[in-house]
């Protein structure tokens, strides 16, 4: 594949800061990015595979198989134990990362500390004959984050946004949370998310909002 074209397709996951619109595999991106050896891609591995996990579309499996050398497959095991562990640094707690850490072998599992260790350290590091800067990582992770949550503290004032994250994955699927997050935010929803919306998310919400439903809630948490 074209590095141009790569690069348009990243864009639509998510990194840098441009929403998908466009129908597309994202395991096959992901395996593409992977195969890239392309440092400014293997720096955004990160967020690339957050936003793919968080709308419920990648699949660990599937990108494997798009992978056919043993050091592709060596790489993106590679890449996604620095994923998790730069997530464990920023304290971010998704869903599904539990699952996909399970699908990692036993000593990429161990890969995972290593790599915290050298972010808390700001140790560089060698994925195949690559050199990562882990300063580096974190600020781009960082900021990336910083930028996405700044729509929101504009419409809620809420001391800890990750937390919030978290929360809305206990209640609402991937899907769900994104449709949820862009009516917060006032962005375009399409006919069909608007219809989704209407008949699912709603109905949500509106438990959510619900004061007779909080208040047993709280008296639960008093047992």
């Amino acid at each position: 594949m074209k590095s141009s074209e790569l690069l348009r397709r990243v864009k639509l996951l998510g990194f840098p800061l441009l929403e998908a619109e466009e129908s597309q595999d994202v395991n096959l991106t992901l395996a593409e990015v992977v195969k890239s050896r392309n440092m400014r891609l293997w720096e955004g591995f990160p967020i690339i595979l957050v936003n793919c996990a968080e709308k419920g579309l990648f699949n660990y499996d599937k990108v494997k198989k798009y992978l056919k050398k043993v050091s592709e497959k060596t790489n993106f095991t590679l890449l996604v134990a620095l994923s998790l562990a730069l997530y464990k640094l920023f304290h971010l707690k998704f869903s599904w990362v539990n699952e996909l850490y399970n699908c990692l072998p036993d000593k990429r599992r161990k890969k995972v500390e290593e790599f915290l260790e050298k972010f808390k350290n700001n140790t560089d590091f060698y994925i195949a004959d690559q050199k990562m800067s882990a300063q580096r990582l974190k600020n781009i992770f960082n900021n990336y984050f910083r930028q996405t949550q700044s729509k929101l503290n504009e419409l809620l004032s809420i001391k800890d946004e990750l937390n919030l994250e978290y929360l809305l994955s206990q209640i609402f699927s991937p899907k769900q949370k994104e449709l949820f997050l862009k009516k917060l935010k006032r962005e375009k929803l399409t006919k069909t998310e608007k219809e989704y919306f209407s008949r699912v998310v709603k109905k949500k919400v509106l438990a959510l909002a619900n004061s007779n439903l909080h208040r047993l809630a709280q008296r639960l948490l008093e047992y």
